[in-house]
């Protein structure tokens, strides 16, 4: 049986009454082309079976190296770009099912805050028209005065003066853009976000204030967000729910406190103790926590290695995670892992 089936057969999952976004095996492979009649010789396999649901009101986040497929995952699940398999429901809706129409109406349910406040705002346009753009387009406001005052009442909520609504992105810092780019998701008033990489490009002292914001946010407005990330500390701090990917697979996933004080795959602890270095005793002198090491580089998407796809750098891998790929089992009440020795 492959990778496909077994995630599909046990995928992670809360009470089905209370989730608002349910994600079933979702793929995403980007065809390779070769030679001058571009014939398609391979697939990159970027998200490969991906399944989990979030409750409403809830924070998910996803994390994994650089290339694992988080913000693949994020982007095929909004349809911003199409995926190749699966099934994500969104309040009861079928997102992938959804004509033009109906996945039109959708875009004001779920949105996207992009990880550079820099390149994904329109510079020739003032903020007034960057947050107010939606709300004309989705007719959510019925006059340019209506929504002038919705602008400015949305900035606000987001941290920015009622002044600001005139000026261009230049004329903010990373912070402000951020914030921005908060603001226009928020216009059309959205129930489910995706944060791809939300803070990533920010200083830290910014990055706290943005998460803050993003929980303020949450707070009053009931969200619900996927929070892609690599930074463990921001996730651990803003997420419910946590699902570790690796080679477009969700290896890991279970309750915040589950994965970090109760890791069980080999890549989640080689993540957490590359993240947590430092431990210090009752005598205040510095130990240096023992990593769990991880040799050899990450195989390509292109060409995942047969069975588990960790088992190239996993430590305590054996013939059968070279052999047989591990059915994603649930090793405790909502904690679920794909190993074979766990």
């Amino acid at each position: 049986m492959d990778a496909v089936m077994n995630v599909e057969e046990r995928a992670p999952a809360t009470d089905e009454s209370n989730a608002f976004l349910e994600v079933r095996n979702l793929s995403k492979h980007f065809p390779i082309y070769a030679g001058v009649m571009r014939k398609t010789v391979g697939h990159v396999k970027a998200v490969d079976g991906v399944s989990f649901s979030i409750e409403r009101g809830k924070t998910l986040g996803l994390v994994g190296e650089s290339g694992c497929g988080k913000s693949t995952t994020g982007l095929a699940l909004l349809r911003l770009i199409s995926a190749t398999g699966g099934e994500v429901k969104l309040d009861g809706d079928d997102v992938f099912a959804a004509d033009k129409k109906k996945l039109n109406s959708l875009r004001t349910k779920m949105q996207i805050v992009f990880q550079d406040p820099y390149s994904s705002l329109n510079p020739r346009l003032p903020v007034w028209q960057i947050v107010g753009e939606a709300m004309m387009q989705h007719k959510i406001v019925g006059s340019r005065r209506e929504m002038n005052e919705r602008v400015v009442d949305i900035i606000g909520k987001c941290g920015l003066l009622p002044e600001q609504s005139t000026r261009y992105p230049h004329q903010f810092s990373g912070g402000q853009r951020q914030r921005i780019c908060i603001a226009r998701a928020l216009a059309v008033n959205p129930q489910f976000m995706v944060c791809d990489e939300a803070v990533s490009a920010l200083d830290v002292s910014i990055q706290s204030q943005i998460i803050n914001l993003l929980k303020d946010l949450q707070d009053s407005m009931g969200l619900t967000y996927l929070f892609i990330s690599h930074d463990l500390s921001v996730v651990k701090f803003i997420s419910d729910d946590v699902g570790v990917m690796y080679l477009g697979q969700l290896v890991e996933y279970g309750g915040k406190n589950q994965i970090f004080d109760n890791p069980l795959h080999p890549y989640t602890k080689a993540l957490l103790s590359a993240a947590l270095t430092i431990n210090f005793d009752k005598n205040a002198r510095g130990i240096r926590k023992k990593r769990a090491a991880l040799e050899g580089d990450v195989p390509s998407p292109a060409n995942p290695p047969p069975g588990c796809r960790f088992h190239t750098r996993c430590p305590i891998a054996d013939s059968s995670c070279r052999e047989s790929v591990p059915v994603n089992r649930e090793a405790e009440p909502g904690h679920f892992v794909m190993c074979h020795k766990v």
